[in-house]
């Protein structure tokens, strides 16, 4: 009995060249993702995973694309192999997803050999991103302190509290109240944005003689899209 084994090969509409090609730049250009994300990042949620997963995400989109072609089969394929994997990690800042995309959008380009296309776009994306961090676009100065006062229950204080808060901010917003204690004293916390000039050891002077003695604190740093 013969057997006779045959392997075929399926991937005739592309060359060694264009595997190694579109492999190499979507490594090189997701490498340079990579470090745009690194440098410009600020607060201090970096993943070194996270920014190898850019890397490894636009090489396996462009091997993706060299797989799919222009085969509309394999692409739905695709999609339905794809359709069972789930993603349960959040995403901690929504500027991550953007370099999810671009990234994905750079395999994509890769692997559909649109090479100048990837390059182009990979270079002068990241150079918006350095733009925007080195001149801090779009950012919002405006930093507001938490002042968090405590008052005997049963007593309206709130007057002597605002007469000090007109005093020493230039604004000011209730946010909560509350009992603690068993219902003994009351806790008041504002936001507020202190006068060019006033400290928060003088406001909480202040407060602590209009409210008995009580604790009065300031919070310091804290931005308004934080409340």
């Amino acid at each position: 009995m013969n057997f006779d084994l045959q392997l075929q090969e399926l991937s005739g509409t592309f060359s060694v060249a264009d595997v190694v090609a579109a492999m190499a730049l979507s490594f090189l250009l997701s490498t340079l993702i990579g470090y745009t994300y690194r440098y410009t990042h600020r607060n201090v949620s970096y993943s070194q995973s996270y920014v190898q997963t850019l890397v490894v995400v636009g090489m396996v989109v462009a091997l993706i694309m060299l797989v799919v072609g222009s085969n509309l089969a394999r692409a739905f394929s695709l999609v339905g192999a794809l359709s069972v994997v789930r993603f349960r990690n959040a995403v901690k800042e929504t500027r991550d997803v953007g370099f999810i995309f671009l990234a994905m959008a750079i395999g994509m380009a890769c692997g559909a050999r649109f090479y100048t296309l990837a390059a182009v776009g990979a270079v002068v994306v990241c150079a918006v991103v350095l733009v925007m961090f080195k001149f801090n676009w779009f950012a919002l100065n405006v930093q507001r302190q938490v002042v968090k006062v405590q008052v005997p229950a049963g007593d309206d204080h709130t007057p002597q509290i605002r007469d000090v808060l007109i005093k020493y901010t230039s604004e000011f917003e209730l946010v909560s109240t509350e009992t603690i204690r068993g219902g003994a004293l009351t806790e008041v916390f504002y936001t507020v944005r202190l006068k060019k000039g006033a400290e928060p050891g003088d406001l909480v002077a202040a407060l602590q003689e209009r409210t008995a003695g009580q604790r009065v604190t300031v919070l310091t740093g804290y931005d308004t899209t934080d409340l």
